[in-house]
């Protein structure tokens, strides 16, 4: 549940750690992204960044009004995270950490080569030629909003700590949600920023963008199972509010897979490419971005079942066609 019975807001509570929430604006359906402040010995340490747009750029300018900026610690590569990191490295001077495949993700992401491929394989997905070009043009125009790309000063990795606010924090690989997603656990108060992974009222997107790991929704719920073992009792995300009891909302999460992997089985009775079955799991109307999660989030479930011997794929000249 929501920390109402905490006295006072969720600000008042990052502050007991040493936190200060920067809640950010988002042009999309999810509309904030929460970023982080913590004061260190020599200087500020900012979690997270959001999207390099004016919106963003005015905001960090008045949060950091005054402060000596000398670390930018990034979670994930998407680009409500990172996407202005490199530009406000270059403001700042700070050291940029995030995790070695993140880093190498984020920068493959966006380049031209892997972009133009996006059309042929949205394509073999499925997707009708008109919307295939839609969705690679919305992918190009998140270009100004990642670049510049930072340089990375120091790879995070399991188990390392860093010191956040008041606290040591523990760093926990959470693969899924991205490749490379980091997430950092504080044992003395059992409090997780959870980042993507874990969050409140949504269930975060789980997608196969066509590189990377072939089966990040397997990876995904692995991760679930690890971090369940550390039961933490308050979570701090990157979307939504801090909330209590991370297994509850684990096991919330886990169920919603299972049931949508039961229903994702039941279309492939008739069989169809990803684009047909997407449009039987979504059928509310999407905007052009929310269909390129849609169809990664429909790829990844169906890629789980083939894994998993549960279905089997083959090309026709639809493109890929899945079926029981």
């Amino acid at each position: 549940m929501y920390l109402e019975s905490w006295k006072g807001s969720e600000y008042s509570l990052l502050e007991k750690f040493g936190l200060k929430q920067i809640r950010l604006n988002l042009p999309f359906r999810l509309n904030h992204v929460n970023c982080f402040l913590a004061e260190g010995e020599n200087g500020w340490k900012i979690i997270d960044t959001g999207l390099h747009n004016q919106e963003t750029m005015d905001r960090w300018k008045k949060e950091l009004a005054g402060k000596e900026v000398t670390d930018i610690i990034l979670t994930h590569y998407h680009p409500d995270h990172f996407g202005y990191a490199g530009a406000l490295q270059k403001k700042t001077g700070a050291h940029v950490w995030m995790s070695e495949t993140d880093e190498k993700n984020g920068k493959l992401s966006w380049e031209k080569e892997a972009i133009e491929g996006l059309e042929q394989n949205y394509r073999q997905a499925g997707v009708p030629e008109d919307i295939s070009k839609r969705m690679k043009n919305n992918t190009m125009e998140f270009i100004p909003r990642v670049t510049p790309y930072p340089t990375v000063n120091h790879y995070l990795q399991e188990k390392e700590t860093l010191v956040l606010g008041n606290n040591e924090y523990e760093i926990f690989s959470a693969p899924g949600h991205s490749d490379g997603m980091v997430v950092f656990y504080n044992r003395e108060n059992n409090l997780l920023l959870s980042a993507d992974q874990i969050l409140p009222k949504i269930t975060p997107n789980i997608s196969y963008w066509f590189h990377g790991d072939p089966n990040p929704l397997k990876s995904y719920l692995n991760s679930l199972d690890r971090l369940s073992e550390l039961d933490a009792e308050i979570v701090v995300p990157s979307h939504g509010r801090p909330f209590y009891g991370a297994n509850d909302r684990i096991r919330e999460i886990q169920a919603h897979h299972d049931d949508r992997l039961n229903v994702t089985l039941e279309l492939l009775n008739e069989g169809g490419t990803v684009y047909d079955i997407c449009q039987k799991l979504f059928r509310k109307t999407l905007t052009v971005h929310e269909m390129r999660f849609a169809i990664g989030e429909t790829l990844a479930h169906l890629e789980y079942l083939r894994f998993q011997g549960e279905c089997k794929r083959e090309m026709s000249e639809k493109g890929y066609i899945y079926h029981r």
